[in-house]
């Protein structure tokens, strides 16, 4: 059996406002052959299907239209997708019946019998081959909000709450899964989360569950024969069988190196087989000029004598332009734009250095663009300025978690 892992589609992205639906429509038009050519039994999506917990009518329409197609060409194809932190648990949960009846599993949430128990007929989903045959169980568990967790005892000290929260639920749904399992079948979790030794992608990851003190460890995922996780954006292996599959599309310039990749898992006899990295091609190239900040004059030289092929609006390539400064200067963007005056791309981003920094970072704070901070090293300089100092780790981890909080779409 063969099944295709991916995650972290993120559509309706923008990247520094620039709409980026042409390059997630040719992803899946891209994704819809590979499954052709590759005979892929099952598809799985660990979480972030969207960028925003409220997709816009375009973004729903894209995803919809892609199940439509898949469900057409393959309709005998397992689909399973989870939702992540970037998604809203209800608006996911919507249409759940309705994709159900063309045994399409979307599952934005976990949810609750009434005594309390896990709905696990909502969370464990058969995998069949081409003949109907199973031939593995698929935990279809979405990201775990701290509303989801259930820990009425009191746990021993030292002991994380909101980890031990989240081992409960996989506990509990791998178990009822290992309790179907016939010989021959095997085991797979879905996940989405921050995992201990996972690398961060630079400035396009959230943290989750409070903060990545509270890493999860791997142990979670204990008895599962394949593990497949969203939220990290850079594709890594933690182990032989816990895998990110990583974004197929870069999420943020500083990723412009990632080789992005979905992953064809094969299973036989209940085991793992085979891991295969499928790079996605890159439909919009992303482009850092110069490779080193320079100074204004040399970037405008560099930026004129830029060469690029005629390609509609859509296709052309996203450009960060960096520029070395000794002061401030008012007619930045205007002499940037100025120097790629009719030229196919998209400017992105200005990114300004300037020599000689020193002292205090927040000293720096007006010398750098808000989107090239992230509410933590915010906080930091915000916290250096008012108290010449660094805040403390219990500081940081309430910060953390109130941010958490936040940032997490309403139910």
């Amino acid at each position: 059996m063969k099944l295709l892992h991916t995650a972290d589609w993120h559509l309706g992205h923008q990247l520094h406002g620039h709409d980026r639906t042409y390059e997630h429509a040719r992803f899946l038009d891209w994704l819809l052959e590979t499954i052709s050519a590759r005979g892929i039994d099952a598809l799985l999506i660990a979480g972030d299907v969207f960028d925003t917990a409220n997709p816009s009518a375009a973004s729903w329409q894209l995803c919809y239209r892609f199940l439509a197609r898949l469900r057409a060409r393959h309709p005998r194809l397992n689909v399973v997708m989870v939702g992540g932190n970037h998604d809203s648990p209800s608006k996911l949960d919507a249409p759940h019946e309705l994709l159900r009846a063309f045994d399409l599993h979307l599952v934005g949430s976990v949810q609750r019998c009434s005594d309390g128990s896990l709905d696990l007929e909502r969370l464990l989903v058969p995998l069949t081959n081409a003949e109907g045959d199973i031939e593995a169980w698929c935990a279809a568990v979405p990201y775990l909000r701290s509303a989801d967790l259930r820990l009425d005892a009191a746990l021993p000290e030292g002991m994380d709450r909101l980890v031990e929260g989240v081992r409960q639920i996989y506990r509990q749904v791998l178990a009822a899964m290992a309790a179907r399992r016939q010989p021959g079948q095997a085991l797979v979790a879905l996940g989405h989360g921050y995992l201990v030794s996972g690398q961060l992608s630079e400035l396009s990851e959230r943290k989750v569950l409070g903060g990545n003190q509270h890493a999860l460890p791997l142990d979670i995922f204990d008895g599962a024969d394949y593990v497949a996780l969203g939220h990290l954006h850079l594709a890594q292996s933690l182990t032989p069988a816990v895998h990110y599959s990583g974004s197929p599309l870069p999420l943020s310039l500083a990723e412009q190196g990632y080789r992005h990749q979905v992953l064809e898992v094969t299973l036989a006899q209940g085991r793992l087989s085979a891991v295969t990295p499928l790079p996605v091609p890159r439909t919009v190239e992303m482009l850092r000029l110069p490779a080193r900040a320079a100074p204004l004059a040399v970037v405008e030289l560099a930026l004129q004598a830029l060469e690029l092929p005629a390609v509609p609006a859509e296709q052309r390539p996203f450009l960060e332009v960096r520029v070395l400064l000794e002061q401030p200067e008012p007619r930045l963007r205007e002499r940037i734009l100025a120097a790629l005056a009719h030229k196919p791309v998209r400017l992105a981003r200005i990114s300004i250095q300037y020599p000689g920094q020193g002292g205090s970072a927040a000293d720096h704070l007006g010398a750098q663009q808000l989107d090239e901070l992230t509410p933590e090293a915010v906080f930091r300089l915000c916290y250096q300025r008012q108290f010449d100092g660094e805040p403390g780790a219990e500081l940081l981890r309430c910060f953390d978690q109130l941010l958490s909080e936040l940032q997490e779409p309403d139910a």
